[in-house]
């Protein structure tokens, strides 16, 4: 087994259907605000890897893995849609 194969890839979920419907949601995309981790920090799982925001709400987006920071693909002020890929994790 090589090291790459513990890396997993942190995706930003699925958006409510609601979100396809209502105000500036329904571009799907939505604004970083905050980006709480760096590339080699260790994490928890449910560890709050970024924050992102639409016009109506923000959001934490939780690491659903335990493991070290290997990427973070997002920085504050871009934008993301469902599935994007925001950082990376070695287990």
């Amino acid at each position: 087994m090589t090291k790459m194969e513990n890396v997993k890839e942190i995706c930003i979920p699925k958006a409510p259907v609601c979100w396809e419907t209502c105000g500036n949601c329904a571009t799907g995309e939505l604004l970083v605000s905050s980006v709480n981790v760096s590339v080699g920090e260790s994490v928890a799982r449910d560890d709050t890897l970024i924050v992102v925001e639409t016009n109506k709400v923000s959001l934490d987006i939780p690491s659903p893995y335990a493991g070290t920071v290997v990427d973070v693909l997002v920085k504050p002020g871009s934008t993301v849609k469902a599935f994007d890929v925001i950082a990376k994790v070695r287990v």
